[in-house]
């Protein structure tokens, strides 16, 4: 996948993506990014989607800078010493939001493990700010360390949707993510319900990395235990040589039959394919 290469500059749009995207329109929403200074985790993921989505004037926003106080083994967000948190971002995401048009839009974040409330009341100040612009916000939110303090403050801004991705399966869980905790993902979804019955909930998984299809129905079952009603299923894809290895690479068929026992399950709507991530034509899935 292309991306950054590593002095930060960003690599030429590959010949493939060319010919399938409306290249003024991306290099237009890239220069819209740059120029407000604002991160993307379309770029700092190198996620294979942006091409698409840039060319059709979104992006997924990430707040609170470009450096992760963890270091998961499947995340290609550079990890170490985070920057101080910039307190004109909600505004500057809010021009980029008017700017672009959109009446939809997914925030996330890198963790902030250096912040007492993981970074909550900086999530409040982005979701007001985005909502003055008459845009719907779905927010994608870290664990918070299980500070359900903070996490009722997000709550209370009254997303359109809260998304917490469970990213992997129990089993595989310790190994790629070693800083965060199973059980205490699926609180957080479960206290989000708690708090508000109506709020819709979201997560998703990655699947190749060894876990078996038992253990993905597992988990799809755990989520729908907590009552999360959207869930997405993507290929794993190894970001560099240093990340965890690809164990599988599912099939069409594959991801088609997940889909079908998601929505077997109960959940409200569900994507699942190779290249599907969690804000992935977040929009279709909220039912927009």
């Amino acid at each position: 996948m292309q991306g950054r290469n590593s002095d930060g500059s960003i690599r030429p749009i590959p010949s493939d993506a060319k010919k399938r995207i409306d290249r003024h329109q991306y290099l237009a929403t890239l220069s819209l990014l740059t120029e407000n200074k604002l991160t993307t985790v379309c770029m700092e993921a190198n996620c294979p989607n942006r091409y698409e989505c840039f060319s059709a004037k979104t992006a997924t926003f990430m707040i609170m800078g470009d450096t992760c106080t963890r270091n998961c083994l499947y995340c290609n967000v550079k990890h170490g010493k985070p920057q101080i948190l910039d307190e004109n971002e909600p505004r500057r995401i809010a021009d980029a939001i008017k700017e672009l048009g959109l009446k939809y839009v997914v925030i996330t974040c890198v963790t902030r493990d250096d912040l007492g409330d993981g970074g909550a009341s900086h999530f409040v100040k982005v979701i007001e700010e985005v909502k003055k612009q008459g845009c719907k916000v779905e927010v994608l939110i870290s664990d918070l360390r299980g500070n359900i303090a903070a996490l009722k403050t997000i709550i209370d801004a009254k997303p359109d949707v809260l998304n917490h991705n469970i990213e992997v399966t129990r089993d595989i869980f310790p190994k790629v993510r070693p800083s965060g905790d199973y059980d205490l993902s699926l609180m957080l979804l479960k206290e989000v319900k708690r708090t508000d019955p109506i709020m819709l909930t979201k997560s998703g998984l990655m699947v190749g990395l060894g876990e078996s299809k038992e253990d993905i129905i597992k988990t799809l079952k755990d989520l729908r235990k907590v009552d999360v009603d959207i869930v997405t299923i993507g290929q794993y894809m190894q970001p560099s040589d240093d990340h965890a290895d690809v164990v599988k690479e599912y099939s069409d068929e594959e991801f088609e039959e997940l889909k079908d026992i998601a929505l077997d399950l109960g959940f409200k709507n569900a994507a699942s394919g190779r290249l599907v991530r969690s804000s992935y034509r977040a929009r279709e899935l909220h039912g927009e």
